[in-house]
């Protein structure tokens, strides 16, 4: 999922963002009048209010419950592991299209990290799209790709995010994508740290949800991805990482627990 390159990766933060998008809609006030001018929201591409089905109430409330565990679990890590303070994300659910400060965002877009504006987007379609079209079901592979994107956040607090794509921007597209391979594969391996905290700290990880998580990381591999649309896998076209690595890096954070154990920068064994 995005968030490795420069242009994808303030008002409510965390899962109270979410929650005040999913009343407004029920209630028929514009998200934006509650959230301000840069906060995005659940908007069709003309900008008027989408009316919001049960299904996506059930899909917001499961998001926020995800977004408010990773905020326990790395304040925690941080405090632990780095001695210093997590700042949160704020998570952006939207309908068909939105705006964020690193460009418009709709279903083809898919879930991103926008570094300008600290927040994740994530389309309601996706849900359906993970489990019918890439065949990744369960609640606990949605989680992953949520946990995902907010690794991509933990690399920004880190300022890992900042300097990849600073040196992506001054070198090939071959080497940039090289370099976008590991960014992504470092936040696979942190949304594993997430998994196994999930598992061990706020006990919500029921038997088969790390089978489903591994799944997913596999089925959102760059050579999976371009056999299932028809093509020859193309190595240097990979910006993500193969099915194998993803679903390898996950496990290494889900092993181990150590941020430091995520070092996908400074490894010749991807």
């Amino acid at each position: 999922m995005g968030g490795g390159g420069a242009a994808r990766v303030g008002g409510v933060g965390g899962a109270g963002a979410i929650i005040v998008v999913l009343i407004a809609l029920f209630l028929g006030v514009d998200p934006s009048q509650l959230l301000g001018p840069d906060s995005g929201g659940i908007t069709q591409t003309s900008g008027t209010p989408v009316e919001l089905t049960a299904e996506d109430e059930a899909e917001g409330k499961f998001v926020s419950v995800v977004l408010a565990d990773t905020e326990e679990i790395w304040t925690r890590v941080f405090q632990e592991q780095l001695g210093r303070a997590y700042k949160p994300a704020t998570l952006v659910l939207f309908k068909e299209a939105t705006r964020s400060a690193c460009g418009g965002a709709s279903e083809a877009t898919g879930p991103f990290y926008c570094p300008a504006d600290k927040k994740v987007y994530l389309d309601t379609a996706f849900f359906t799209t993970l489990h019918q079209r890439l065949g990744a079901g369960g609640d606990f592979a949605a989680a992953y790709v949520v946990a995902h994107e907010i690794g991509h956040h933990v690399q920004n607090e880190l300022g890992i995010l900042a300097q990849a794509n600073q040196v992506r921007q001054q070198v090939s597209q071959a080497e940039s994508n090289a370099i976008s391979v590991r960014v992504e594969l470092q936040a696979d391996c942190l949304s594993g740290i997430w998994a196994r905290e999930a598992a061990q700290s706020l006990g919500v990880v029921e038997r088969g949800d790390l089978e489903e998580a591994v799944n997913a990381a596999k089925q959102i591999g760059d050579d999976t991805l371009q056999r299932n649309a028809g093509q020859r896998p193309m190595p240097h076209t990979f910006t993500h990482g193969t099915s194998e690595q993803r679903s390898r890096w996950f496990m290494i954070g889900l092993q181990s627990g150590q941020m430091a154990d995520c070092d996908t920068f400074q490894t010749d064994d991807l």
